[in-house]
């Protein structure tokens, strides 16, 4: 969980910085922000699929 929580702050500061006019460094926080989310969700589907296979192993 704490991938997802430094991808939303990382999403906060793009979102500030746009609207500051600071495009250089809101470009880059999106990108960490895309980034982080990506690697979150890539573990959490395989956390599910694991846990499927065990739980249809242990019934």
């Amino acid at each position: 969980m704490k991938l997802l929580r430094w991808a939303l702050i990382a999403f906060v500061i793009s979102i500030i910085a746009g609207g500051l006019g600071f495009t250089g460094i809101a470009s880059g926080a999106r990108s960490i922000s895309k980034i982080l989310f990506g690697i979150f969700l890539a573990i959490a589907i395989v956390i599910v699929i694991v846990a499927v296979l065990i739980g249809k192993a242990v019934f």
